[in-house]
């Protein structure tokens, strides 16, 4: 059964959430977000979260879990079938997110958040989660590196301009009113992100590139 504490919680989650993807993260103070909680203590937040920073994982902490479960169980399913396909793996980057769009507990809120998290120079996560086994996003990367060219990996990380490029997406679309057509919209949008990933270098992107390497 829930505690106050855990209400309070939720309370502060849900505000942040809410505020967050309406003026960005750094567009709030914390006493708003105290304020929007009902939280008639000025050190609530402070007490439960210790920073914005803590908030913030709090608040990625909430979603995460189901999006690493429906990741991992995608994952399962393309490595049960053992068939190599890149438009598999880009949908098992894709739909655990797009997943939001319908989650009425703050889950369109959170893509706007994450979205501008992702996009700044400074991880609100730590990095090192990134090389965490058990992270499904590690083990995405894991199923996709063999399939992407070396310099895909380790030039352009063209990995990493997926996942920025499908929370910006998903953001955008999260921002706007909700639609009727959102299967149509995501499964664009996985042939979107599997393109981006397949896309070729040009002749003048490599020979800028040997250039490089002299």
């Amino acid at each position: 059964m829930p505690t106050a504490t855990d209400d309070t919680r939720s309370r502060l989650i849900s505000a942040a959430e809410r505020l967050f993807a309406q003026r960005g993260v750094e567009g709030v103070s914390m006493r708003e977000i105290n304020r929007a909680a009902a939280q008639g203590n000025a050190s609530a937040l402070q007490y439960h979260f210790g920073d914005r920073r803590g908030l913030l994982r709090a608040l990625i902490s909430k979603h995460k879990g189901g999006i690493d479960s429906r990741r991992h169980a995608l994952l399962d399913r393309y490595e049960a079938e053992g068939v190599t396909d890149l438009r598999a793996l880009a949908a098992a980057l894709v739909l655990p997110l797009a997943s939001k769009l319908s989650d009425v507990d703050g889950g369109r809120a959170y893509l706007q958040v994450v979205a501008e998290l992702v996009n700044r120079p400074d991880p609100v996560l730590d990095p090192a989660a990134m090389d965490d086994p058990t992270d499904s996003i590690h083990r995405w990367r894991t199923l996709l590196d063999p399939l992407l060219p070396t310099e895909s990996t380790r030039v352009f990380h063209t990995r990493f301009v997926a996942i920025r490029f499908t929370h910006v997406e998903l953001a955008r679309r999260a921002a706007g009113r909700p639609r009727r057509d959102d299967r149509l919209y995501v499964s664009h949008l996985v042939d979107l992100v599997t393109a981006l990933l397949a896309a070729p270098h040009s002749e003048q992107t490599r020979r800028l590139l040997r250039e490089r390497a002299r």
